[in-house]
């Protein structure tokens, strides 16, 4: 197994933050510590995904979206700002673009509610995740920490990873470089309940799908990119004109799991489109939005945290937040 793809693992892993754990047992300033032991502190930059794009627009729900939520903002007709940060994976808010620590790329989205409330969709570029617990989840860090270079063989990650081949195989995946922020698919993982106004339930996985469709670089393209390629490239495309992505549920079938984001539901679920994501203006780079944080466990009436998970990432992107806005 290649060195360099190592970090690929972490970056999976911590970009959810995903904590599925009382308290006591994982304290979210414990995870937080963990994260900085891998990529250092950086003073106010995020424990992962420090270097990101902020774009803002609109969100526009489909007609279709009301037959699975009764959420606000995905009724016919309904049309809300958003902002969205675009990311690359490690926390060191200097990374190059093409950079291997950079991937997967992040992507979320904050709904801003009539009401004056927000709801957050957090995603990232590959469609599943490592392992299924937390318990898993921080077995694998501690493996990830103590397999150096000169560790006598077999590695406490190599025995990790021959448990865990879920693990192994998103560790080996190819993630190519994207010509663009705007030329990938976001996964957001963790599954929700979705309830409409006749209390109709189903419970899905958010995708989120460029309208121009997947596009990547060559080898040597990448290499040669600039390290501020997506950063700048994204700002002049939203510059010359809107970009789109579309919001789709993916829905589960009977016996698929909403509970262990390692196993990704086979692609021929049936998927609907929930509304548009139009983006027209850069609002900069973190700098000019320190307070800018989002929270997947903010939802309002008609969707619920169906994955435990996600109960306590919020707690933990909370701590990250107090820690680089002090």
């Amino acid at each position: 197994m290649k060195e360099a793809a190592i970090p690929l693992l972490i970056a999976a892993a911590i970009s959810l933050l995903a904590i599925n754990a009382k308290a006591e047992d994982v304290p979210p300033d414990a995870m937080v510590d963990a994260v900085n032991g891998v990529f250092g502190v950086h003073e106010g930059a995020r424990a992962v995904h420090a270097k990101g794009t902020v774009l803002t627009g609109t969100f526009a729900a489909s007609p279709e979206a009301a037959a699975l939520s009764k959420a606000p903002h995905l009724q016919a007709g309904s049309t809300v700002p958003v902002t969205v940060r675009l990311s690359n994976f490690a926390g060191i808010p200097t990374i190059a673009d093409n950079d291997g620590l950079a991937s997967p790329r992040g992507m979320a989205v904050k709904f801003k509610l009539a009401d004056g409330s927000e709801t957050d969709i957090v995603a990232h570029s590959f469609n599943g995740f490592p392992v299924a617990t937390t318990g898993e989840f921080r077995q694998l860090l501690i493996a990830l920490g103590t397999s150096k270079p000169d560790t006598p063989k077999p590695t406490p990650l190599d025995t990790f990873l021959g448990d865990h081949p879920i693990a192994k195989t998103f560790l080996t995946a190819a993630k190519p470089n994207p010509v663009s922020f705007a030329s990938l698919p976001y996964y957001a993982v963790n599954a929700f309940k979705l309830t409409n106004k006749d209390g109709k339930a189903a419970f899905v996985r958010y995708q989120i799908v460029p309208t121009g469709g997947e596009h990547y670089l060559s080898d040597a393209d990448a290499k040669a990119a600039a390290a501020s390629y997506l950063s700048d490239e994204i700002k002049k495309r939203v510059g010359e004109g809107p970009v789109t992505f579309t919001l789709v549920a993916q829905i589960a079938d009977a016996g698929d799991k909403v509970d262990d984001p390692s196993l990704a539901w086979p692609a021929d679920r049936k998927t609907v489109p929930l509304g548009t994501i139009t983006l027209t203006k850069s609002a900069g780079d973190d700098a000019a939005n320190k307070e800018l944080v989002f929270m997947p466990n903010a939802v309002p009436a008609g969707i619920e945290a169906a994955d435990p998970m996600i109960a306590d990432r919020g707690a933990v992107y909370a701590a990250s937040f107090a820690r680089r806005n002090p």
